[in-house]
């Protein structure tokens, strides 16, 4: 079965064109989840879970019951942050539910197609107070049918030894960001000066507009096997000994990701929370809209992506290129130093009766994204490039599990705002990150050769965060 030419007709920046609909889309659907996310945490404290609100919610009692039958009594920051963690997990683990439908029965395309429907759905129930709970439902599956399928188109545009691949998922990746530095300032905006339903509809356009640039390209995108194809693939598929090496390595990377992935997700759980009443976030005299704090990092992250790249090619043609895992571990690193100035600015603010300023969390926020740059991206190339061909859709679904294990985590983790110190908070995620950087680099000894020695021999050179 051919599912494209081997790098595909060059059309977009030296890529197959495919790339170009595919990245576009990724941005408006980065936008539409993001403009709801950067909102949640806010509209939950402020008004959903408020009396005259909550009252409203079809379904909020049993499940506000079953949450404090687990955990105990829970006052509003620690609830919100629970039903962030329960969304921003879950969205991360229906993925593996998208692959698996892609790879097994109605292929990548359709199923992009459904996930695109499901949330556009979603975004516009968020809109009524009474459907909070139905809305989220959609939306945590409609992404389970786009996220991994869509990164999996990619992957099937360029063949196994062309070097284009890990370049083609920075750009990816610089969509993402492009999206999410756009939804605060639009949805969040809206949101927060207007009212939720102007926000949450926002993304509900966005999605719409993403699932269009999907349409309009789909003639380029990768061929999906024929239905009978995929039958005979699932009634005779197997994996050789080496593929099932590689697929429990990636899997034994699962948790060790996940760790390292809490200090990135936290900044749109507690942390929002924490900035709206401890940080300086005045401009010029006004004071700006919390969730534009968003669009700081990922204008941040989109500069230390570029940088990263720059970098690392420099390093390259001096012969200098780490392998994956040691760059996810420089990464671990980068997000200890982001939460120590954190924490030690939190102190320091404490100590003088003051609020952390904005040039603080500009910096954290630069520490942060060069955390990121070294590990998202980098790690979805090595799950895209070590996943084994007949189950690379799964595989990338299973990838997205490690945010599943983090978002839960950062939800449990953030409703401990309320318990600590703020600056004891912020140094227990810098805790979190060293012993992250310290398991990356165990696992990446254990399975050194299984993730290494697939790399064809042309491909390691003038890679930015790929293996050399």
């Amino acid at each position: 079965m051919k599912l494209a030419p081997p790098g595909g007709t060059a059309g977009f920046f030296g890529h197959p064109r495919a790339l170009g609909y595919i990245a576009i889309t990724e941005a408006w659907e980065r936008f539409a989840q993001y403009g709801m996310q950067t909102l949640l945490v806010l509209y939950l404290v402020d008004t959903l879970l408020q009396p005259g609100h909550i009252e409203s919610v079809a379904g909020f009692a049993t499940m506000r019951g079953a949450l404090e039958a687990l955990f105990g009594p829970m006052q509003t920051t620690a609830l919100a942050s629970a039903i962030f963690g329960i969304y921003g997990s879950f969205i991360y683990l229906t993925p593996i539910l998208g692959g698996f439908l892609a790879d097994r029965f109605l292929g990548r395309t359709s199923t992009v197609i459904a996930g695109s429907i499901l949330m556009i759905t979603g975004h516009f129930l968020m809109m009524s107070e009474a459907a909070f709970l139905p809305a989220l439902f959609l939306l945590v599956f409609g992404i389970g049918c786009f996220k991994g399928n869509l990164a999996a188109q990619i992957n099937a545009l360029y063949g196994m030894d062309d070097a284009r691949r890990a370049d083609a998922y920075q750009i990816y990746t610089l969509a993402v960001n492009a999206g999410v530095i756009a939804a605060p300032l639009v949805a969040g905006t809206l949101g927060e000066t207007l009212g939720w339903r102007y926000g949450f509809a926002a993304a509900g356009v966005g999605m719409a507009i993403g699932l269009g640039v999907y349409l309009a390209g789909r003639r380029h995108l990768p061929t999906d096997p024929s239905p009978k194809a995929r039958t005979r693939q699932a009634e005779r598929w197997s994996l050789s000994a080496d593929e099932w090496k590689a697929t429990f390595a990636l899997l034994a990377l699962i948790p060790v990701l996940a760790v390292a992935a809490i200090g990135n997700q936290q900044m749109f759980n507690a942390y929002l929370i924490w900035s709206d009443t401890s940080a300086a976030l005045n401009v010029f005299g006004t004071r700006m809209p919390t969730t534009w704090l968003v669009t700081i990092d990922m204008l941040a992250s989109i500069a230390c992506l570029l940088g990263v790249m720059w970098f690392w090619r420099r390093m390259a043609a001096i012969g200098i290129a780490p392998t994956e895992i040691t760059r996810i571990a420089i990464g671990c690193l980068f997000s200890v130093a982001a939460y120590v100035l954190l924490a030690g600015a939190s102190w320091m603010a404490d100590a003088e009766g003051s609020k952390v300023g904005l040039a603080t969390l500009v910096v954290f926020h630069v520490l942060g994204s060069t955390a990121f740059a070294h590990i998202y991206p980098v790690s979805l190339a090595l799950y895209a490039r070590v996943s084994p061909p007949a189950i690379v859709s799964t595989m990338m679904g299973i990838y997205y599990l490690h945010l599943f294990l983090a978002n839960g985590t950062t939800g449990w983790i953030g409703g401990w705002l309320d318990r600590l110190d703020a600056s004891a908070f912020w140094l227990m995620h810098a805790g979190i990150g060293l012993l992250a950087g310290i398991m990356v680099l165990a696992i990446g000894a254990v399975c050194r050769r299984t993730l290494s020695t697939e790399v064809p021999a042309s491909t390691r050179q003038d890679l930015p965060i790929r293996q050399g």
